[in-house]
């Protein structure tokens, strides 16, 4: 016990002073002895989601289509994609929705087709780490998961060069590593599987943009909003440090 205590002492200090300076110190921006303290006291540190906490709307399509922030501590919580005429609430994944900074555009008149994309580091290895979108073709009833960036050692930080669009018919991923921009396009149909053979007649694209243009313009969301908000001064109450 008393070696586990002092073990712990350290990190555990340092965490309750990252948390006293402001609600939340993203991971991407602690400098590596701050991670290894982090890393350190996983097992002892974890947050405490308040179901009472004020549900934020951190993403909004439209009058009546909208990403709830619920159950959260900070800004790490239950994200819901919310369609209020269809009567839809449905859990999309558990974290921070504002991991991911690159820009979002939701344009398809149809109201079909919907993405959501993360930046998170909980699908790390070696080499880096993966980054998911979740994305739906009926409404948001149901979602479907796939990759976009992999490798990343920062994965919030390199989600910034990123756009990702849904059309009527087509999904975009933009990446704009450093003067161009590569694009991928693939494509969109009822329940279609990303990560399977596409239906008969459908297939997907990728080009750098100097070369060929697959992103149309003037694309946006009917609310305007292109990036994920969240207030992390909503914090739960109670949250304790380990002593």
């Amino acid at each position: 016990m008393g070696w586990s205590m002092k073990r712990i002492a350290p990190a555990s200090l340092l965490i309750a002073a990252l948390t006293l300076a402001g609600c939340q110190v993203d991971y991407e921006d602690m400098i590596a002895a701050q991670r290894a303290a982090y890393s350190s006291t996983g097992n002892f540190y974890t947050l405490n989601p308040d179901p009472n906490a004020p549900i934020q709307v951190t993403y909004r399509i439209d009058d009546h289509r909208f990403l709830s922030l619920e159950n959260y501590d900070r800004c790490y919580g239950d994200n819901y994609f919310n369609n209020t005429k269809l009567g839809i609430h449905q859990k999309v994944w558990t974290g921070d929705p504002t991991g991911y900074r690159g820009r979002i555009v939701i344009d398809d008149p149809s109201g079909l087709n919907i993405v959501l994309p993360t930046a998170e580091n909980t699908s790390c290895g070696d080499r880096g780490c993966t980054s998911y979108f979740a994305y739906s073709t009926d409404s948001g009833r149901t979602f479907r998961w796939l990759d976009y960036m992999k490798y990343a050692s920062t994965p919030s930080e390199a989600s910034e060069k990123y756009t990702i669009v849904v059309t009527k018919d087509a999904l975009y991923i933009a990446d704009k590593p450093q003067y161009d921009t590569h694009v991928t396009k693939l494509p969109l149909a009822s329940q279609i599987e990303l990560n399977k053979p596409y239906p008969p007649g459908l297939h997907s694209d990728s080009a750098w943009a100097a070369n060929k243009k697959l992103l149309p313009e003037g694309l946006r969301t009917p609310s305007g909003q292109d990036h994920y908000t969240c207030d992390a001064s909503l914090c739960a109450p109670n949250v304790t440090t380990p002593q």
